[in-house]
């Protein structure tokens, strides 16, 4: 059975938050009420609104636009349908909407809940060519499927089960890192203070190929066809191994294959970016076709006798490199590089061979539980989704 729909006007006050006068610091001057923005928000479930990385005073609050606990806020400029709910009283800033329910009509988990299956359409509403934005008038006009009261508080039961096993997945997976980290402190220590006496080397030491740049092609040699030759980019891999293998693909001759693909246990590292990102590295621990990589890494491999790539990527992720890639990185406007030279100049600590063998491979069983996770993660997502969109249907209940 479908249900009515409804405008958000219509269920309840549909407040935009405002900005107090940074001139004036009694505003700011005291912790009383947590000043919302757009990051202090989940930006895939619902948020619990709470605390803020600014607070307004109680002069502040008055010239603000305070909510009590319940109100269901929702971003509505830059990053569109991020959604959360005031666990207490709040104050917002303008690229927020709040609505303010009616308990007659409607139930705030559920309010929340059906605007984010249907964050979609508002990201369409807001497809402004440089700052997508969703104006009041917009916002208040966008309608939502309205079942009785009983009917959401049965929706919102059912989809905070399947939200808390997603979040269980998530914290599982989260662990399994945290676990990798600490099976790495308690083999070799804190690689800066190298508490255990390890022998340290420059990287430039240990190395079977020497660093080299990628390529770099225009983008009218990529292809979404399926054809060409798979291109490994930064965003492809974290925490020194790659996430997402979905790489995009281009138009490469044999010889650039030649000079610029991968092989198993090279290592790459990223050499042009934001400081922040300067120096992400992955260990290329296999490949599935031949595959090169982009200008703005390079890539290089090591003498396996002496240290084992993936234990290396793992100490390359480490603060211990970040701070010796922030004494030599060379900065500009917005970015920051690094060349080869600095690269082959690292400090590395280089632990027995053979408990760096017995490292990877205590992470290696690690990874494979975390892929189950993740697998888990993903098949619970999708069960997730599928009684979304049939609660929302009138179909569930």
């Amino acid at each position: 059975m479908a249900y009515k729909m409804v405008r958000l006007d219509k269920l309840g006050k549909v407040i935009t938050g405002n900005t107090p006068s940074k001139k004036k610091n009694e505003y700011y001057n005291e912790s009383i009420l947590p000043f919302i923005k757009p990051n202090n928000f989940n930006a895939v479930s619902i948020s619990c609104l709470s605390e803020a990385d600014e607070y307004l005073s109680h002069s502040g609050a008055k010239v603000g636009r305070v909510v009590e606990k319940g109100a269901v806020l929702v971003t509505c400029i830059g990053t569109i349908g991020s959604v959360g709910i005031a666990e207490k009283d709040i104050c917002f800033n303008q690229q927020i909407n709040a609505i303010v329910p009616n308990e007659n009509f409607v139930n705030s988990r559920y309010l929340a809940y059906a605007i984010i299956k249907k964050r979609e359409q508002l990201k369409a509403i807001a497809n402004a060519p440089v700052v997508p934005i969703i104006n009041k008038t917009q916002f208040s006009a966008f309608e939502i499927p309205l079942p009785p009261l009983e009917t959401q508080k049965k929706i919102v039961e059912v989809l905070d089960k399947a939200q808390g096993l997603i979040d269980a997945r998530k914290e599982q997976i989260k662990l399994m890192d945290e676990l990798i980290q600490s099976v790495f402190y308690e083999m070799f220590g804190d690689p800066a203070m190298n508490p255990k006496g390890w022998e340290i080397k420059k990287l430039g030491e240990v190395l079977n190929k020497q660093p080299q740049n990628g390529m770099y092609k225009p983008q009218s040699d990529y292809v979404t066809n399926g054809t060409g030759t798979p291109i490994l980019r930064i965003d492809a891999f974290y925490n020194g191994k790659i996430e997402n293998w979905n790489f995009k693909r281009l138009n490469c001759d044999e010889e650039e294959v030649e000079k610029y693909g991968l092989e198993v246990d090279d290592i790459v590292i990223n050499r042009v970016n934001s400081i922040e990102y300067l120096g992400k590295c992955a260990h290329i621990d296999k490949l599935f076709e031949p595959t090169v990589y982009e200008s703005n890494m390079m890539r290089f491999s090591v003498d396996k006798k002496v240290i084992n790539p993936f234990y290396l990527s793992r100490l390359l992720s480490h603060q211990y490199i970040y701070n010796q890639i922030l004494v030599s990185a060379k900065k500009a406007v917005n970015q920051a590089s690094i060349n080869q030279q600095d690269v082959k100049s690292f400090d590395i600590v280089i632990p027995d061979i053979h408990l760096q063998n017995l490292f990877a491979s205590k992470v290696n069983e690690i990874e494979k539980q975390k892929c189950k996770f993740i697998e888990s993660s993903k098949y619970i997502e999708k069960n997730y989704h599928s009684v979304m969109s049939l609660a929302f249907k009138g179909e569930l209940f």
